[in-house]
């Protein structure tokens, strides 16, 4: 019994230096990897859907379609009648599968990542200031509701999303403009100019509300329920670290119960966003406001028409929340192996990449054995392996 004691401290020890906290700069580098990868994945699955939707019913000139990499929803709008400004070729294609095909054939492998470079240059500091913002608010908040830990994350989520959207909206608006005037970058400093002018600072933070009434919602609940799942995952798992498995089913639950609780909102923003985007192509005035856009729903379809596109928004949600929320744990828990007392200690990373075997349980009972001396009681010991 003294040993396993001893193995267990030993575990113990090296398991809670996946706990050691790192900078907000390797915060910054994990999140800004997450980003990247989850846009690689995610991409061409909302490149298909979108030509897909384009062969169905072609976009006239100064339509908007959203687009997706992932990480942030995007407005595109066409500058001509065949949309062939945003891709390179039409194609009849007979479904997803077929799509795939036929675009890397005849278009080639980097047709599927189309519209990815200039949506990067938002998404990724997006994410990285949501990210980092979250985990240090979450630290300074525990450290402060010592009575109520379970809620930080909750309040951590919500601002740390107020805070990226903020930031972010302009560069939104602005691409979008530029988009649709058919405008370089360079023009980008006279587009800023003239908008203020018109319409003031204020101006640039047009559609922020609708953007804010679903993404500020979203991420309270998903990062609730992500530290929830987290945790009874860890616990069923008989583990103090949550493993990359771990992570990424706990990602996918939360964003999936996030996603479908926020439908509503994301319909009336995508909505907004469109209308809001089309306007600016045809130089029109913006008019109307979110609630307006609801009641415009719910009269024309009902209160159905608020949970439009149940299956797509949870097809597209649920990888890309288990693929970044994965991506940024291994990033946090490579850093945290090259930091643990200022040197390299890879059971850190062995632990959540489940390479390392989780320490065994050790169950005692006594066994009645007959000797020359009488009725003898002996210690037996099983291992029990619980499963990661």
């Amino acid at each position: 019994m003294r040993l396993v004691t001893l193995n267990n401290m030993s575990y113990q020890s090296s398991a809670s230096s996946a706990s050691v906290s790192i900078s907000p700069i390797q915060q910054m580098v994990a999140s800004c990897s997450g980003a990247i990868i989850t846009s690689i994945f995610v991409t061409p699955l909302d490149v298909v859907k979108i030509r897909l939707q384009a062969q169905k019913t072609p976009f006239p000139k100064g339509k908007c379609f959203v687009y997706c990499n992932g990480l942030m929803d995007h407005i595109c709008v066409c500058v001509n009648g065949n949309s062939r400004a945003w891709y390179k070729a039409s194609n009849h294609f007979n479904g997803t599968v077929d799509a795939f095909i036929k675009i890397i054939r005849q278009e080639g492998i980097k047709s599927l990542w189309s519209g990815l470079p200039p949506t990067l240059v938002m998404a990724v500091p997006a994410t990285v200031i949501y990210f980092t913002c979250y985990d240090q608010l979450c630290t300074a908040l525990k450290a402060r509701m010592t009575d109520h830990t379970q809620e930080a994350p909750l309040l951590a989520g919500g601002i740390a999303r107020v805070g990226s959207a903020t930031v972010i909206s302009p560069l939104e608006l602005i691409r979008t403009k530029l988009q649709s005037q058919k405008q370089s970058y360079r023009e980008l400093t006279d587009c800023i100019r003239s908008a203020v002018e018109a319409e003031g600072w204020l101006s640039l933070w047009r559609g922020l509300g609708p953007t804010l009434l679903r993404d500020v919602p979203f991420s309270a609940m998903y990062w609730y329920n992500y530290e929830r799942a987290k945790s009874f995952l860890c616990q069923h798992y008989n583990t103090s670290e949550p493993t990359i498995r771990i992570s990424f089913l706990s990602g996918a639950l939360s964003g999936s119960i996030a996603a479908i609780v926020t439908l509503p909102f994301d319909v009336v923003k995508t909505r907004r966003q469109v209308e809001l985007g089309e306007l600016q192509a045809k130089n029109l005035s913006c008019q109307g406001s979110t609630f307006k856009c609801m009641s415009r729903i719910v009269a024309e379809q009902g209160f159905s028409g608020l949970f439009v596109g149940f299956l797509p928004r949870l097809i597209k949600v649920a990888p890309a929340c288990a693929i970044m929320i994965s991506t940024y744990e291994f990033g946090k828990a490579f850093f945290a192996s090259t930091t643990w007392r200022g040197r390299y200690n890879p059971a850190v990373l062995d632990s959540f990449l489940c390479t390392t075997q989780t320490p065994p349980q050790t169950t005692t009972f006594r066994r009645k054995v007959h000797s020359p001396k009488g009725l003898l009681e002996t210690p037996v010991q099983f291992h029990i392996n619980a499963i990661i």
